[in-house]
């Protein structure tokens, strides 16, 4: 085995150029293959950190009617809140939210907007509500840098508010825009103004009644309740989860074809080994290997293209990816068009596993490659390859 390795390595070595543009095509998709995967890895822990801090904390309770996709929900989306909530309101660790359609109307446009009421004096999500704790002879408001974007308004701006109150009648007034926040989860900026909690309980005609909760701490006890159903923060991220998987299959139909590519140079240089040397094989047949230790030979020849590769994708690849994890990619567009949580600059993130697994994919595949033309050997007479003629 040991002296294979060697004559394998030699016999590489001797190879020159050929077997180095293999190496460094190879350690490409080495290097390829480990930076694409950080990123989906990066983005899947930045998105549920952000989606955690910012919207759902560590779970909600949703009214049993409430549909996010189903605007024609929030009608009905409302109730009490139960006597058993009561008390983590009260500690901070529940946060109600109420949540109603409504109209603004910035610069004579009219632009449909979704109203939350909200705690101005909640600290489970990083919204800035204390924002919303001022000018007390008009109602504050809060929007995201979309929002601001979209509509057209600055920090200080008023502008008209329409809603439906509990009895199906439209009502109207002013708020004024006490902060912009900047985010990255459109869920919680792009077409949404908040207001205090008891201000929209009161335009609404709904005392004491929320939508929502958001829940600081999911592993207590979370209290019963026949209107409002417990959502883990499990399955509130279950569409970024998918979203992330098919993007992940995508990339791998990306990675199939680099590999191919390199492979395919790969096998194209054991078939022309095995051609050209013929009388090299039955030197070694005549030396005492079996045409099973020449199999195993040129095998181990060809997979160690993956090893040089993982050496040479290494010099240049940790100084490459180290520098990506500190900087991050930043996206070509504007995230909030995507529609789900995603800052506009991803930072990938490296694991043992990721590099472990990707070099011994690779390796095998190689190994596989190798091995494959390799066993024309087997098929080989001794003496008339001695003579250079493969039968």
């Amino acid at each position: 085995m040991k002296t294979a390795i060697k004559l394998a390595y030699r016999n590489l070595i001797g190879a020159g150029l050929r077997t180095w543009l293999n190496v460094i095509v190879l350690s490409f998709s080495f290097v390829v293959i480990i930076w694409m995967k950080g990123i989906l890895v990066g983005w899947d822990r930045q998105a549920k950190s952000d989606m955690i801090s910012w919207e759902i904390g560590d779970g909600q309770y949703w009214h049993k009617t409430y549909d996010p996709f189903d605007q024609f929900t929030l009608q009905d989306a409302h109730a009490p809140i139960p006597p058993a909530f009561k008390a983590g309101i009260k500690n901070g660790d529940m946060l109600p939210v109420l949540i109603s359609q409504g109209t603004i109307y910035p610069e004579g446009r009219m632009q449909s907007v979704l109203i939350k009421g909200i705690d101005p004096g909640q600290d489970i999500l990083n919204l800035p509500t204390q924002k919303l704790d001022t000018t007390p002879d008009i109602i504050p408001a809060i929007i995201g840098t979309t929002m601001a974007r979209t509509s057209r308004l600055k920090v200080g701006d008023h502008v008209t508010l329409r809603w439906r109150d509990a009895n199906g009648t439209f009502d109207a007034t002013e708020i004024c825009i006490t902060n912009i926040f900047k985010t990255n989860v459109p869920t919680v900026d792009v077409s949404q103004v908040w207001i205090p909690l008891e201000t929209m309980q009161s335009m609404l005609l709904m005392p004491d009644e929320a939508t929502l909760f958001t829940i600081r701490d999911s592993e207590t006890t979370q209290p019963a309740s026949e209107n409002y159903k417990f959502m883990p923060v499990k399955t509130l991220v279950a569409d970024l989860e998918s979203m992330i998987k098919t993007k992940s299959v995508g990339q791998s139909i990306f990675y199939v074809v680099l590999l191919l590519l390199a492979l395919l140079a790969i096998f194209d240089t054991q078939v022309l080994s095995i051609f050209r040397r013929q009388k090299e094989i039955g030197t070694y047949v005549a030396l005492g290997y079996t045409q099973k230790q020449v199999v195993w030979l040129f095998t181990i020849e060809g997979a160690m293209h993956a090893i040089l590769a993982a050496v040479v994708g290494a010099i240049y690849g940790i100084p490459f990816l180290i520098w990506q994890a500190k900087t991050g990619w930043a996206l070509p567009v504007e995230t909030s068009d995507y529609g789900f949580a995603i800052a506009e600059t991803l930072y990938p993130v490296y694991s043992v596993g990721l590099v472990i697994s990707t070099m011994l994919i690779v390796m095998l595949a190689t190994a596989i490659v190798s091995y494959w033309p390799s066993r024309r050997i087997a098929k080989m007479n001794p003496t008339e390859a001695l003579r250079g003629k493969l039968q």
